[in-house]
């Protein structure tokens, strides 16, 4: 592979005294800062500085180290790790330390060591539209303009939250490049300050607000497990644990497509190449249900395979966040999916274990809490500083060693996450998807949101508890029947277990490839929630007192039609739903006179 050299003029700020994998020592450090920046060997990798301590300098590396010896020199950048953010973001694949991954590929099919390329086009010209006049004061996080970068989202110019003054000059609405600059502000203290379409900021720096509220809208995803028993609300943090093969890529398809979000942030952090390759291949062809547009146009995805350096697989979750907190910035509501948070960690645990830091449980830092807590912390509903609210709802799958919930990624997330999906391996095999265990997980938003359900239907509250009572009760039941037999239960007992089979059969699996059942409108859920227990009261009037057996109640045709109801009536007939319990209580009433 070609080995890519970027002329720059950098100054020597030190020399490798000894290198361990992606964690250098540097020696005889001139003017390094923590976080900094900086490139090194004759490579011009890319790396950062973790430690500093008199003349002494740790960094890390973010590419392949092959190669580089001590006594190569380190070059500093002053700036610590940032990313570019401006018009252009939108569509992009990026890597870890987001250098565009589309632009990379003409160099080869690996990212060649020390290639530096910029995050944003800067030749393409957009289309920009001023906001402000000349005059205006203006403060940090202020829109100063507008930019129509898709059909669907337009990207407004921000001020830098740092920068504020006097608008002295401003660029008339046309075509400009970022480099151009489009504002000049004059600050008494700082002087005139050029602002351009892009900036670029610290990933591992939060970017400001003015306050973070209590989340009480739910994000709604189309998915009737998630939405009616375990909610999310915008703003929120959830997590999806669950071994190989059981669905999680799959149920962030189906978030990123149908969540109510307005931009769709897809980390991929260190899973193996075929997922990340399924992703990239799957994404781009995935249509927008609101637009009809590519899928694309409201998402950016940062790619990072197993196979890449472990630093860069650290640094992809602090760029992928960031992104997500600038278009928070704007006002939209953003979702991030993180996958997986688990090889984050992994990459956590091999960069301390070359520090020679003090290892915690299973070899993770002790720091690993406090990092998780630090990312999801980053979630929340808040008011920005351009005066609008809007969300960064975070959504990270975990995937633990063997399914085993207990290890310390997944421990460690539960204690920061309010949404737990835990995704079952058994129903996994028994092809019931998603495969979210209604045992296992949980949702600490249901109460928050509630006031949202509620304008949907009043009930929605008594309608979810009433569904989980009945999949509470067939748990234990199932317990012991296969202790005493299924002949040894009473009829009412056997009539839950049957319930409990339409509502995980007929409710809460869902399919994401038809047409019909891939997503489901809150109107719908509550609709099949209420014909699937209104079954259950006239069945349960005619086990108990008209002691019918439950085998006899296959002949009511309309439980079936029920079932189907996920497959068969689209969002916008619900009536047919409305027929159908109709048809059920002609059905159950003729039944009656038969054992009356």
């Amino acid at each position: 592979m070609a080995e890519v050299m970027n002329k720059v003029d950098l100054d020597v700020a030190g020399v490798i005294e000894d290198i361990n994998g992606p964690i250098a020592m540097v020696k005889d450090v001139r003017n390094l800062k923590m976080m900094e920046v900086v490139k090194v060997s004759k490579y011009l990798l890319i790396g950062e500085v973790i430690s500093v301590a008199g003349d002494k300098a740790l960094i890390q590396i973010y590419e392949d180290t092959s190669g580089v010896k001590p006594g190569d020199y380190v070059y500093g950048t002053g700036v610590p790790l940032s990313v570019e953010l401006g018009p252009g973001i939108l569509s992009k694949i990026y890597d870890g330390i987001q250098r565009p991954l589309d632009e990379i590929y003409e160099y080869g099919i690996f990212i060649p060591r020390g290639i530096d390329l910029p995050a944003l086009n800067r030749i393409k010209k957009w289309h920009f539209k001023p906001l402000v006049k000349e005059g205006d004061l203006v403060r940090g996080g202020q829109i100063i303009g507008e930019v129509p970068e898709t059909s669907r989202i337009v990207h407004k110019i921000l001020v830098p939250p740092d920068n504020a003054g006097k608008v002295v000059y401003v660029a008339k609405e046309g075509e400009y490049t970022v480099e151009e600059v489009v504002c000049i502000l004059d600050d008494p203290v700082r002087g005139k300050q050029e602002l351009k379409m892009y900036q670029r900021w610290p990933v591992k720096l939060p970017r400001p607000i003015v306050n973070k509220y209590v989340p009480t809208e739910p994000m709604f995803t189309g998915q009737r497990v998630i939405d009616f028993l375990f909610p999310i609300a915008r703003g929120g943090t959830a997590s999806i644990p669950g071994g190989f093969g059981t669905g999680k890529t799959v149920t962030q398809h189906q978030l990123a497509r149908w969540s109510d979000a307005d931009i769709i942030i897809y980390v991929g952090c260190g899973e193996r190449g075929n997922e990340i390759t399924e992703v990239l291949e799957d994404f781009p062809k995935l249509t927008d249900p609101l637009t009809g547009k590519p899928l694309m146009e409201r998402t950016v995805i940062i790619a990072n395979t197993s196979n890449m350096p472990v630093t860069a697989r650290e640094a992809s979750i602090y760029t992928g966040i960031t992104i997500g907190e600038y278009f928070r910035d704007m006002g939209y509501n953003v979702a991030l999916m993180a996958d997986s948070t688990s090889r984050w960690a992994e990459a956590l645990r091999e960069l301390s274990g070359r520090l020679e830091e003090m290892p915690a449980e299973e070899g993770f830092p002790a720091y690993l809490g406090s990092r998780l807590a630090a990312f999801y912390e980053r979630a929340g509903y808040v008011d920005t500083l351009s005066g609008k609210k809007a969300s960064l709802t975070l959504i990270g799958a975990v995937s633990p060693a063997g399914g085993d919930f207990s290890e310390p990624v997944t421990q460690n997330t539960k204690r920061f996450t309010k949404c737990f999906w835990a995704l079952d391996k058994g129903l996994a095999s028994q092809r019931h998807f998603p495969s979210i265990n209604w045992m296992l997980s949980y949702s600490f938003y249901v109460d928050t949101v509630s006031d949202w359900w509620g304008k949907i239907d009043p009930e929605y509250k008594n309608l979810r508890q009433r569904i989980m009572d009945i999949l509470v009760k067939e748990d234990k039941l199932q317990k012991i029947v296969k202790i005493v037999g299924l002949d040894a239960i009473p009829q009412s007992e056997k009539l839950v277990l049957e319930i409990a089979r339409i509502i995980k059969i007929g409710f809460l699996q869902q399919t994401a490839y038809d047409p019909i059942d891939s997503y489901c409108s809150p109107q719908k859920q509550v609709k099949m929630a209420r014909i699937i227990l209104k079954l259950y009261d006239l069945l349960h009037d005619l086990v108990v007192n008209y002691k019918v057996p439950v085998s006899e109640l296959e002949k009511i045709k309309s439980i079936s039609e029920i079932m189907r109801i996920k497959i068969e009536i689209p969002n916008d007939k619900l009536e047919k739903i409305d027929e159908i319990e109709q048809r059920l209580i002609k059905e159950v009433e003729d039944m009656r006179q038969r054992y009356s």
